[in-house]
């Protein structure tokens, strides 16, 4: 079970969403609304938004032209992500993932499963690293986005999650993840510091 270090020092992101739709606009774009919001809320940073057709070169030159830029270092993609002919954005992400997250889809779709059974099948949610920037992928409703946001992103994009977070991948210098018993030798020799300190300059 993951938890929160109590040395490490939260991290903002600089992120982009693309929503990927053929018949909503910016102005109906309820999701990317959403994780807008939870990301600000979070303490990142919204460097860019878009919106583009479910088209499989659409979103790939979208995305191809958000990782090369220094200030993008995730990307979160919503829509195109069920079995329909539309339904193109695993096919465009895939191919330009240098590492998978297989764990990414696997768990968005064991949450999923808890919520809608066994219709998660049908969601082929992905996740991979392209050049240092994170892209994580989520189906279009905003149900679907909150989960993959509360229950998935906000601890891996947080760099005090321990055991492990994606941050130190996507930030360079960024502190490495430690072991919960890591974290408490560090506690116990701020809290030994501190109380030799004290003794220093007691009379």
């Amino acid at each position: 079970m993951s938890h929160t270090s109590t040395c490490a020092v939260f991290t903002p992101l600089d992120i982009a969403i693309l929503t990927v739709s053929d018949t909503r606009g910016l102005d109906e774009d309820g999701s990317g609304n959403l994780l807008a919001d939870r990301l600000a809320g979070a303490g990142h940073r919204l460097t860019e938004r878009a919106l583009v057709p479910d088209d499989i070169y659409r979103i790939r030159a979208q995305v191809s032209a958000w990782v090369i830029r220094s200030d993008i270092q995730v990307v979160l993609v919503n829509g195109g992500t069920g079995f329909t002919a539309r339904d193109n954005t695993p096919e465009a992400l895939t191919v330009l993932f240098d590492k998978v997250v297989e764990g990414y889809g696997e768990l968005f779709r064991l949450r999923s499963f808890e919520a809608i059974g066994t219709s998660t099948i049908q969601s082929r949610a992905v996740a991979g690293v392209i050049d240092r920037t994170l892209v994580f992928s989520m189906p279009g409703s905003p149900k679907a986005c909150a989960m993959a946001w509360d229950d998935i992103l906000t601890a891996q994009l947080d760099a005090r999650t321990r055991p492990c977070n994606f941050v130190a991948m996507v930030v360079k210098d960024s502190q490495r993840c430690t072991s919960r018993s890591a974290d408490h030798h560090v506690a116990s020799d701020t809290g030994k510091t501190a109380r030799h300190e004290a003794l220093e300059v007691t009379p």
